[in-house]
C-alpha cells in the first residue's frame, strides 16, 4: 500500500468539508482503512444556531444558583433571537479555527468600525491547522461592528463582524 501523508489527510478532511457544505448536510462521517492496524476516523459538522455562553465565577464543584440558571437560559433563548449571524450584512466563518484581526502581533488592524471596504478586502485572518486563511469581505461597505476579539476561537458559521 503506498505511504500515506499528512497533507493526503488534510485534503481528505477538506474534501469532506465541502462535501457537507456543497449537499446542505450537518454532519459527515467516514472512517478510513489504510490497514489492519492504521486508521482515520474524520467527523465533520457544522452547527446550525450559534449561541451565546455568560460565564459565571463560582467556586469549583458548586452549582450555579438558581437566579443565575434562569439568567442564562434566558440569555440563550433571546440571543437565539438576537443573533447577530442573522443581521444583514453579517459576515459569517467559514471555518473552525483562531481569529486574528492583523497580519502580525504589533502590525496594524486590516479593518476598523467605520472602516470602507471593498468586496474581497481582507478582514482577518483565521488560523485552521496551521494554515493562515484571510477572510475576503462578501461585499463592500462600511464596517458597523466586529463581534470576535483577537486571538478568540471560532465555529462554522459564527458571526465575525458586520458590513452595511
Amino acid at each position: 500500500m503506498p505511504k500515506k501523508t499528512h497533507e493526503d489527510d488534510v485534503a481528505f478532511v477538506k474534501a469532506l468539508a465541502e462535501l457537507l457544505n456543497d449537499n446542505g448536510l450537518t454532519q459527515l462521517q467516514v472512517k478510513r482503512q489504510y490497514g489492519s492496524d492504521d486508521s482515520l476516523d474524520v467527523r465533520v459538522s457544522r452547527k446550525q444556531e450559534v449561541v451565546q455562553m455568560a460565564t459565571i465565577s463560582a467556586p469549583v464543584g458548586a452549582a450555579p444558583p438558581p437566579a443565575a440558571a434562569q439568567a442564562q437560559a434566558a440569555a440563550a433563548a433571546s440571543s437565539v433571537a438576537d443573533d447577530p449571524a442573522n443581521l444583514p450584512g453579517a459576515v459569517t466563518s467559514p471555518m473552525v479555527g483562531a481569529v486574528y484581526l492583523q497580519a502580525e502581533p504589533g502590525a496594524p488592524a486590516f479593518v476598523s468600525v467605520g472602516h470602507q471596504v471593498s468586496e474581497g478586502d481582507t478582514l482577518l485572518i483565521i488560523e485552521a491547522m496551521k494554515t493562515m486563511n484571510h477572510i475576503p469581505a462578501p461585499h463592500g461597505g462600511t464596517v458597523k461592528r466586529i463581534l470576535v476579539e483577537d486571538g478568540a476561537a471560532v465555529e462554522y458559521g459564527a458571526p465575525l463582524m458586520i458590513i452595511e
